[in-house]
C-alpha cells in the first residue's frame, strides 16, 4: 500500500467547520502562551473576559453594540463573495453611509421617523455610490476590485475627518459634528432597534439567494462564470447589482452607527469595522447566515481587547490575536481540501 496526499476540488461543510474551530482554538492557545510568557495569568484574564462580557448585562450590551456594524460589514463582504467579487472597501462605504446619514440628519429638517427613513435611504445610497466606480471598472474593464475598493477607503476616511473637524464641526468639541437630532430608539440598554433589523437583513438575503432564480444565477455566475454566460445568464448585470448591494449594506451600517450609537460624525467612527468585516466573512466561509455567528464571535474578540486593556494590555494584543485567528483560519481552510489517500500497488 502507498499513501499520498491529494487535494480535492471541494471540502465537506463538517470538515470546513472543524478546521475553523481548530484554527480558533490554536490561536487562543498561542495567545494564552504568549500572555503567560510575558508575565500575565491567562486563566485569570480569561475569567475576567468571560465574566465581564457574557455574565454582565452591560457587557452583553457592549457586545451587541459592536456586533451590529461587524455583522453588517461582514454581510457586505459575504454578499460580494456570492458572485466571486471581493469588496475590500466596506470600510470606505461605512464612512460614506455615515457621512450621508449625518448630512441628512443635520441639514434636512423633518420629523424623527421621517428623518430616520431618509437617513437609512441615504446610507444605502451613499454606500452604493462609493463602490460604483470600482464596480463599473470591474464589470467593463476587468479592473481588480481588491485594489480599487481598498484605495477608496482612505478617501472616505479623510473626507469624514475633514468635515467633522472642519465645516461641520461642533464648536464645543472641535473634533466631531453636532449631535444628530434623529436617534434610533433603544430596546435594551445601549442596544437599539438596528440590532434585529441587521439580523433580519442577513436572513432575508440568505433566503433570497437560496430560493430565487436571481439567487441561483448569482451563485452560478460566481462559481462558474463561463458556464453562466453559456447558459445565457447576464453575468455582468448580476455582478453590478451584487457589488452595489454590497456597498449599500456597508453604507447602511454607517448610518446605524450614527443614528443608533455615536449620534454624531467623527473621525475614526468606523473603528476598523470594515476591515474586521472581511475576517467575519472569511470565518463564515461566505455564508450570509454564518456572518451572524462569526460577527458575534469577532465582537467578543474585540470586546475582549477592550477588557484586556483595563488589565494593563495594549491594543496590539487584540490586533495580534485577530490576525493570528485569520492566519490560522486561512491555513485550516486550505488544509480542509486535502485528504490522505491509499493507492494499491
Amino acid at each position: 500500500m502507498a499513501y499520498r496526499i491529494q487535494r480535492l476540488p471541494s471540502s465537506t461543510p463538517l470538515i470546513a467547520f472543524a478546521a475553523r474551530v481548530i484554527a480558533v482554538v490554536l490561536a487562543l492557545l498561542v495567545t494564552a502562551l504568549i500572555l503567560a510568557v510575558t508575565g500575565h495569568n491567562p486563566v485569570e484574564l480569561a475569567g475576567e473576559v468571560l465574566s465581564s462580557s457574557l455574565f454582565d448585562s452591560f457587557g452583553l450590551q457592549d457586545l451587541g453594540v459592536i456586533f451590529m456594524p461587524l455583522m453588517l460589514t461582514g454581510l457586505s463582504v459575504a454578499i460580494g463573495q456570492q458572485i466571486g467579487a471581493w469588496n475590500i472597501g466596506a470600510e470606505g462605504q461605512f464612512y460614506a453611509g455615515a457621512f450621508a446619514a449625518t448630512a441628512i440628519g443635520l441639514f434636512i429638517p423633518a420629523p424623527v421617523w421621517l428623518s430616520l427613513i431618509l437617513m437609512g435611504v441615504g446610507g444605502f445610497a451613499a454606500g452604493a455610490i462609493w463602490i460604483l466606480v470600482p464596480t463599473l471598472a470591474k464589470a467593463y474593464a476587468d479592473v481588480s476590485e481588491l485594489i480599487s475598493t481598498l484605495l477608496l477607503n482612505f478617501v472616505a476616511a479623510l473626507l469624514v475627518y475633514y468635515v467633522a473637524t472642519g465645516p461641520w464641526h461642533d464648536r464645543m468639541t472641535n473634533s466631531a459634528t453636532p449631535k444628530v437630532p434623529a436617534e434610533i430608539p433603544e430596546f435594551w440598554g445601549a442596544i437599539h432597534w438596528g440590532f434585529p433589523v441587521a439580523i433580519l437583513l442577513a436572513i432575508v438575503l440568505a433566503l433570497v439567494l437560496s430560493n430565487t432564480k436571481w439567487g441561483y444565477e448569482v451563485r452560478l455566475s460566481g462559481s462558474n462564470p463561463s458556464a453562466a454566460k453559456y447558459a445565457g445568464i447576464p453575468v455582468r448585470r448580476h455582478l453590478i447589482m451584487v457589488m452595489l448591494l454590497s456597498g449599500a449594506i456597508a453604507g447602511f451600517a454607517g448610518m446605524l452607527e450614527v443614528a443608533g450609537t455615536v449620534h454624531r460624525l467623527q473621525g475614526g467612527i468606523s473603528n476598523n469595522y470594515g476591515y474586521i468585516g472581511i475576517m467575519v466573512a472569511v470565518l463564515a466561509r461566505g455564508s450570509l447566515v454564518g456572518v451572524i455567528f462569526t460577527g458575534a464571535f469577532m465582537a467578543f474578540i474585540q470586546n475582549s481587547g477592550i477588557i484586556l486593556q483595563t488589565q494593563g494590555l495594549t491594543t496590539s494584543a487584540v490586533l495580534a490575536m485577530t490576525g493570528l485567528i485569520l492566519f490560522l483560519t486561512a491555513i485550516g481552510e486550505e488544509l480542509s481540501y486535502y485528504r490522505v489517500t491509499r493507492d494499491r500497488v
